[in-house]
């Protein structure tokens, strides 16, 4: 069995934002080797978040809104956390869009679902965030 890392570098200036970062896995994919296996991928930072859906705009803007409406950014006093931060809101968003996605590796290819694909979500932006790729199998 072999096993690949790698980690992938996002800075995105607006607050919030989707990011297909299928062709990044993908290329990962190739510089493994590995055609049997998973992978996993996983923000590395508890404001952003990795997920698979379709890469639609009409289904990202719908995101924002439904976020948006579950855990409002305004006014900021609403929450806790925000006592020297403005991110309580991210934090709630990361934990609805999830953490991390796997998926499985067949014949050297992300064996996915018709019109799957993995985004990295921001929730709080404006600094460098990672998103870990781990490929483990033969």
């Amino acid at each position: 069995m072999k096993s690949f890392r790698k980690e992938l570098w996002f800075n995105v200036p607006k607050r919030r934002a989707f990011i297909n970062i299928t062709p990044q896995v993908e290329e990962c994919l190739r510089e493994s080797g590995i055609t049997e296996g998973l992978v996993l991928c996983n923000a590395m930072h508890i404001t952003a978040s990795v997920f698979i859906n379709d890469d639609e705009s009409g289904l990202h803007h719908d995101y924002e809104v439904w976020l948006e409406k579950l855990a409002p950014h305004e006014p900021v006093s609403q929450y806790r956390h925000n006592g020297y931060e403005d991110n309580a809101d991210a934090h709630l968003k990361r934990q609805v869009m999830g953490r991390e996605v796997v998926v499985a590796i067949t014949e050297g290819k992300l064996d996915f679902g018709t019109w799957e694909q993995i985004f990295y979500g921001e929730f709080d932006g404006g600094r460098k965030k990672r998103v870990l790729v781990k490929i483990i199998g033969a």
